[in-house]
């Protein structure tokens, strides 16, 4: 019996239609129009949720570094606050005060400073990008203030950075038209930052120099410390006061827990500004930044735009305007859920399930880290001699399984270097960390085969990964 598919116009939404039936799911949904009728919410939901199947599984992702799990409670205090405008000060005071507190607790660990109401200098974005951007704008008009104050050129301002930077600064530079100027990287120097080169670079045009609390490309932990110690030596020198801006992006939610002592933030002399990010190793669901000033005499004043047509003085020093609050309500949640102890137990998991891929990586016969101080859970490994397949290869084949793994070469000068990433994040376990070293091995096990059927090579395959 051959059946006539019914044609879609006679097909009639009833109210004791199965879910999966005659309503309005036997009919496509629109890609490019808007649909003449509605439908019922859950049809429209059902299509969207069993397209978006198709994704990625987010625990699996390695090469993100935005968060992936959160707490049930944290999820369901973002859906009660996703409709709260983060904008709108008048009317949601209190997630105003609660952005305020979150302000106040970082600067508490960057040892910023308050001013006369106790107010830490400091606010709420939608990414740690918008952050670098607010961050820069702010170096580079207090330079040029500075400067036409002194009846100098205002007009070629420059950025030193590590040639690894974070593409949000290369579109800083880009969109607020800022010279960059590129610290080089090599594998003499073992693929870290020289701050001695960084000052060479320097001179009365710069705005400021970058450094970094952990690189997306390896994970390295700039010498901020060093840096600033080399930048007061150059700035008595001139007679100029050339800041350092900290992109701790990822770093900074992890230093103060795991490295307290560790000197990077505005205890030195010359770091006038951080950003950091709230939705990576701040535990919260994307998106959500923070930036961060050492006090208000930072922040110019010019930059701060006051609105009132939403009912009330609105001071505003954002990219974004209209944001939900529910994001600056979660780091809140995580604030008082975890406390120190509670961030603390988190990163530690993280960085020991990393250090323990390192190890496995150190003992392999194929891979090796890039670096070897792991000091936040990031690890960055490559081929150790070159083989009959790449790391693109190898990061396709794990795809198989799941598996998100970055392959990526380092910045010029190192672009002959290519290199596999993993993050670790919460969630994350031994467990899973097992799974993937399991599923790496039998991916460069199909790849030598691969090889050997082609070049009829009968050697026999080894064990590149040794697992628990």
């Amino acid at each position: 019996m051959i059946h006539k598919r019914v044609h879609k116009d006679i097909i009639k939404a009833k109210e004791d239609d199965p879910v999966y039936g005659g309503r309005g799911v036997a009919t496509g949904a629109p890609k490019f129009n808007m649909p003449a009728h509605e439908m019922k919410p859950r049809d429209a939901y059902q299509i969207v949720h069993d397209e978006l199947m198709l994704d990625g599984n987010s625990r699996l992702n390695l090469a993100t570094f935005v968060t992936t799990w959160i707490e049930p409670e944290a999820r369901e205090l973002m859906s009660e606050t996703f409709d709260k405008n983060m904008i709108d000060k008048d009317e949601y005071p209190q997630t105003a005060e609660i952005e305020m507190r979150c302000v106040n607790i970082l600067s508490d660990m960057f040892h910023g400073h308050t001013n006369d109401t106790k107010e830490a200098c400091g606010c709420s974005t939608v990414g740690s990008s918008e952050a670098a951007m607010l961050a820069g704008m702010a170096m580079k008009w207090n330079w040029r203030n500075k400067r036409k104050a002194q009846g100098k050129d205002t007009s070629k301002p420059n950025m030193v950075v590590g040639v690894d930077v974070q593409v949000c600064w290369e579109k800083f530079c880009v969109y607020w038209d800022v010279e960059m100027r590129e610290v080089p990287m090599s594998a003499e120097h073992g693929y870290q930052f020289q701050a001695d080169k960084a000052i060479e670079l320097c001179d009365e045009n710069t705005i400021c120099v970058l450094g970094i609390l952990g690189t997306t490309y390896t994970g390295e932990y700039q010498n901020i410390e060093e840096l600033d110690r080399l930048i007061d030596i150059y700035n008595k020198k001139t007679g100029y006061d050339i800041p350092i801006h900290v992109d701790a992006a990822s770093g900074g939610f992890i230093a103060p827990f795991l490295e307290p002592d560790l000197l990077w933030d505005f205890r030195l002399k010359w770091v006038h500004s951080i950003n950091v990010s709230g939705h990576k190793f701040g535990l919260v669901a994307p998106g959500v930044g923070w930036a961060m000033w050492k006090d208000w005499s930072l922040l110019p004043e010019e930059l701060i735009f006051h609105v009132n047509y939403l009912g009330g003085d609105m001071p505003t020093f954002a990219l974004n305007f209209s944001r939900s609050g529910s994001q600056v309500i979660a780091q809140y949640y995580n604030f008082v859920r975890l406390g120190f102890e509670g961030y603390k137990k988190v990163h530690q998991a993280c960085l020991d399930v990393a250090l323990f891929l390192h190890d496995s990586f150190a003992q392999s016969n194929l891979f090796e880290p890039i670096i070897d101080n792991i000091r936040m859970p990031l690890l960055a490994f490559k081929l150790k001699e070159k083989q009959a397949f790449t790391v693109y290869q190898i990061s396709e084949k794990l795809r198989y399984h799941g598996w998100q793994v970055p392959a990526y070469t380092l910045p010029k000068d190192c672009e002959d270097v290519a290199i596999l990433r993993v993050v670790v994040k919460e969630g994350f376990d031994y467990d899973l960390a097992t799974l993937f070293l399991k599923h790496l091995h039998e991916a460069v096990e199909e790849l030598e085969l691969q090889t050997e059927n082609i070049h009829g090579d009968k050697r026999t395959t080894e064990k590149t990964i040794k697992t628990c």
